[in-house]
């Protein structure tokens, strides 16, 4: 018995020292978990704790200026205010409710489901003038916060609108300039912080603390509020008087790729660029048909649309044939009015024929079945070969979004006939600014420049902050051809189909297109010109595309004067000087 007791008494001191010791394991683990979260983890905890505590509200930067090559404002910024409110803050609803619905304008269920919504903040609109956010902040209403933001504005409302793009609500960029260039202009938003009970009632002796935003950069850009407007004006004067269906006008730099204009009329309202700039009747849209419209009313047919160059392109024929020697000056052609290529009869726009004629005639009266013959004496491979070389296989790398890409032949499938059109313009396509940045090159002495609007970054305060550099590709053609070439389409302008771009004291050069849409059938037209000056030393190139005019429709006709007027302006102000002509006829010149 004693035995028994004494093995009992044995097992319960072993059960006890049992519990002591798990006892003991677990309040050293305690304390081992307390000293590692007061010790190693507090500044973790503590974070979150004032997280908890902590309610933030975000401080939007002030957008970067967008200026023109002198410095006039394109994009800027007018203060606005956000209001929103705290639920938990809120001491009178219906208070709330009545002032916010009347100050604001809006309908008193919309602002009363977004007062009475339980959460951290909610918003009850943005974009509000200043002038309505200061008479609300002076209510003094507990929970409404008013704070001021931007809201983007452009001072020339519709001026090169497709070029410089808007922005949304949250002042990120949409379309253009603006967002190929946001990370320049959008700037570091700063912070509001307040700090709240348990409850999440603001502690009004803690008072708020401010992280201050960095506003963005300003870019300066190559465009000319004067040649945008000269040209913006000559497009919709055109437009009208043909009743167009649009125009789109390019002038550049030939020497450096600078973009001074880049006009598509009917242009937008970047202050309004959600309406369209049509009469059609939205009424019966749904909202996926309405933003369709707004897409195509945002394309810029510069660089987004591609459409077939016609004649303008003879000139990147014949820099090829001159450049690769299957054609010389002093050669002759015969045109009876027509080419028969394989079983195919491919008529010249004269259905009469220029009969013969030498090359630079052929060029001057726009010929196609001479054309038909320098692209057949390069060959497919031949003509190729310069396509690539000349760089209209690969995009011009512009500053603007959704550039698109030439439409051509394969190499593979093109035939003679593919390729006797092609010589003349007709059965590919290209964007206007592919053509008028190979142009460049083949004027310029054979560099094929990049075509850009961004000159450099700037700081608020006007410093320089960056040089844009854009790359430039040597040795496109030699330098006599490129000198040929000025030369022959000076001729086309001085006694030629360009006769209408000709201005008294300017050598002009240029190239007239009349090409016709695809079906054929429908008769619809685009007439364009391109045309630089001076000839000798080419300093701006304009190319000016009229789409679906009515009535006459000769590229000659219609577009070549649309650039004399534009030139007639713009020379004058960019210092270009007029030739005189001494009595023993020699050239000096005068400022125009």
């Amino acid at each position: 018995m004693q035995k028994i007791e004494k093995k009992n008494r044995t097992f319960h001191r072993k059960k006890i020292w049992l519990v002591f010791l798990v006892c003991a394991l677990m309040l050293f683990g305690l304390i081992g978990r307390l000293i590692y979260l007061m010790g190693f983890r507090s500044d973790y905890y503590y974070e979150k704790a004032e997280d908890l505590h902590e309610r933030e509200r975000e401080i939007k930067a002030a957008r970067g200026r967008i200026l023109d090559a002198g410095g006039t404002v394109l994009a800027d910024n007018t203060t606005v205010c956000t209001v929103s409110v705290i639920h938990s803050q809120i001491e009178d609803e219906e208070t709330v409710i009545q002032v916010l619905s009347r100050e604001l304008e809006m309908e008193e269920e919309t602002v009363r489901a977004r007062v009475e919504k339980v959460s951290s903040m909610e918003r009850i609109k943005t974009n509000v003038e200043k002038s309505v956010g200061d008479v609300i902040r002076e209510y003094g209403l507990a929970g409404v916060k008013v704070d001021e933001d931007y809201r983007r504005t452009y001072p020339y409302g519709s001026l090169a609108s497709r070029v410089l793009g808007f922005t949304g609500s949250d002042n990120q960029g949409i379309i253009g300039l603006e967002v190929e260039y946001d990370d320049v202009l959008s700037g570091t938003p700063g912070k509001i912080l307040t700090t709240t009970d348990a409850r999440g009632i603001e502690i009004e002796e803690m008072g708020e603390s401010r992280e201050e935003p960095v506003e963005g950069d300003t870019l300066r850009v190559s465009l000319d509020v004067n040649i945008q407007m000269y040209a913006q004006q000559a497009a919709q004067k055109v437009m009208e008087e043909k009743s167009a269906r649009s125009v789109s006008i390019l002038m550049m730099n030939p020497q450096n790729g600078e973009i001074y204009a880049c006009v598509n009329v009917p242009e937008f309202d970047l202050n309004d660029p959600f309406t369209l700039n049509t009469d059609v009747d939205t009424s019966s849209l749904g909202e996926e048909e309405l933003q369709d419209l707004r897409n195509q009313m945002w394309r810029n047919p510069c660089l987004n649309d591609t459409y077939e160059p016609g004649s303008t392109f003879k000139i990147i024929t014949m820099s090829a044939g001159l450049e690769e020697g299957v054609v010389h000056m002093e050669d002759t052609f015969y045109c009876p009015g027509y080419k028969i290529v394989e079983d195919r009869t491919i008529h010249c726009s004269n259905r009469n024929g220029h009969g013969a004629q030498t090359f630079l005639q052929a060029v001057e009266n726009s010929c196609n079945p001479a054309f038909m013959e320098i692209g057949l004496r390069l060959g497919v491979s031949g003509f190729y070969q310069y396509f690539r070389q000349f760089g209209l296989l690969k995009k011009t790398g512009v500053d603007l979004p959704g550039e698109a890409s030439t439409i051509m032949h394969q190499e593979e499938n093109m035939g003679e006939v593919e390729l006797a059109t092609t010589a003349f313009g007709q059965s590919f396509q290209v964007t206007p600014i592919a053509l008028a940045t190979t142009v460049c090159a083949l004027i310029n002495g054979g560099r094929r420049v990049t075509p850009h609007f961004g000159v450099a970054v700037e700081s608020g305060d006007g410093a320089r902050v960056t040089e844009l550099e854009y790359p430039v590709e040597e040795g496109i053609v030699s330098g006599e051809t490129s000198r040929t070439v000025c030369s022959v389409l000076e001729k086309v302008v001085s006694e030629g189909t360009g006769k209408n771009a000709a201005i008294e004291g300017y050598s002009i050069g240029g190239k007239t297109a009349t090409s016709q849409t695809l079906p054929r059938s429908a008769n619809v037209y685009i007439s364009s010109f391109l045309g630089f000056a001076p000839a000798d030393k080419p300093q701006i190139l304009c190319l000016c595309v009229i789409y679906d005019p009515q009535g006459t429709y000769y590229g000659g006709t219609v577009a070549a004067p649309v650039v004399r007027d534009i030139f007639e302006n713009v020379l004058p102000y960019l210092g270009i000087e007029k030739e005189t002509q001494e009595e023993n006829g020699s050239s000096v010149s005068a400022k125009g």
